[in-house]
């Protein structure tokens, strides 16, 4: 029998429970009060001494801080991408679970919050720091602000960081950067009828939106567009003087992010003219690779994949790991959960898989001891 079975067997069915208490508590990003609080006062009777809520809403327990200089973080992300702000809707129908961002990240985080009682278990064994977190703003326009305050806080005293998001079998090792932004288009507007031919702030946008799907993409690397949200005008019968679009571009190379946001500038610049008022603001930047040590980076993912125990297949991502990796720390993502329908209100977890999951969390945190156990 695997030693770690039955600490598994022991606590699946509680953390099933704590899924289902869990994943009905909203958590849009910059929103996460809730769970954070409902994190924290879990994570206190569980038994870690050192827990507290910082300034982003990131639930940071720590351990051995005092005793190691180096930092290895695991974490995994409280919010989701829906604004709900009451209490989310739940489905269960057998080992399938529904809910809104269920497994987008609550069943990792779920995984990652019960194996934090066999780290207690252990905690005496510690060969480095640990900083084990339920963190705060990893999805959208959350611009993984959680996980900055968190290199802000220790920085370069973090040696390695491990992010649980996602499902089983990929595991990210390299950084998609985002930028991120919000074009607002202001003219005179008018009444449709009496006032026809005037701009239209709407019209202006539809041309900008129209080159930007015809502008042409960097070779270095793959590249993507989109945009995602357009709001603007009043009636039907008004020349809409305001629209905005929010827009994104991205790349896993530095230089290709520099030449869309080139492409960007010239096509706002092109549409510029009297009377008609164009602004870009910036939203969010998600940054890419740093200088990163190959084989540090190669050793880290190595142990990742001996720990998950199941084939990986290796991915960019935007991810959490996005941050660390643009400072050259090893980092790397990996999902602990089988399930699908990420960032849908119909996404879906399998109970069934969280035996499993389980164990793959306790795997990771057998690299923190002095020997595995």
């Amino acid at each position: 029998m695997n030693k770690k079975e039955p600490f598994i067997s022991a606590h699946t069915e509680e953390a099933v429970r704590l899924l289902e208490t869990l994943g009905r508590i909203p958590a849009p990003s910059h929103q996460e009060d809730k769970r954070a609080a409902f994190i924290k006062d879990w994570f206190a009777q569980a038994g870690v001494k050192n827990v507290s809520i910082d300034g982003a809403k990131n639930v940071i327990c720590t351990f051995g801080l005092d005793r190691y200089p180096d930092i290895a973080v695991i974490q995994a992300h409280t919010d989701i991408v829906f604004p709900d702000t009451e209490e989310l809707p739940m489905v269960r129908d057998g080992n399938i679970l529904r809910a809104p961002g269920i497994g987008d990240d609550t069943a990792n985080l779920v995984n990652l919050m019960i194996g934090t009682k066999y780290f207690l278990a252990h905690e005496s064994g510690l060969k480095t720091a640990v900083i084990i977190a339920a963190n705060s703003c990893e999805e959208g326009l959350g611009n993984l602000d959680g996980t900055k305050e968190i290199f802000r806080v220790y920085g370069d005293r973090i040696k390695e960081f491990i992010s649980l998001d996602g499902s089983t079998g990929w595991l990210v090792n390299s950084p998609v950067g985002s930028h991120r932004y919000a074009i607002d288009v202001k003219t005179k507007g008018g009444h449709s009828y009496g006032d026809f031919g005037n701009d239209s702030a709407i019209g202006i946008m539809a041309e900008i939106i129209h080159d930007f799907y015809r502008q042409s993409l960097p070779e270095q690397a793959y590249t993507t567009y989109n945009a995602g949200v357009i709001e603007g005008g009043s009636t039907v019968n008004s020349i809409a003087q305001e629209c905005t679009l929010l827009y994104e571009y991205r790349s896993e190379n530095d230089e290709c992010l520099a030449y869309m946001k080139k492409q960007m500038n010239g096509i706002l610049e092109r549409h510029r003219k009297e009377g008609i008022q164009i602004e870009c603001r910036t939203l969010g930047i998600r940054p890419g690779l740093g200088d990163l040590d190959p084989d540090a980076q190669a050793r880290l993912e190595e142990d990742v994949k001996a720990a998950m125990g199941t084939p990986m297949k290796m991915s960019a991502g935007s991810t959490d790991a996005n941050i660390p990796l643009s400072m050259g720390i090893p980092a790397v993502t990996v999902g602990t959960i089988v399930g699908e329908g990420a960032h849908t209100r119909e996404e879906w977890v399998d109970l069934a898989s969280i035996p499993q999951g389980l164990g793959m969390v306790l795997n990771l945190l057998d690299r923190y001891f002095d020997s595995g156990l």
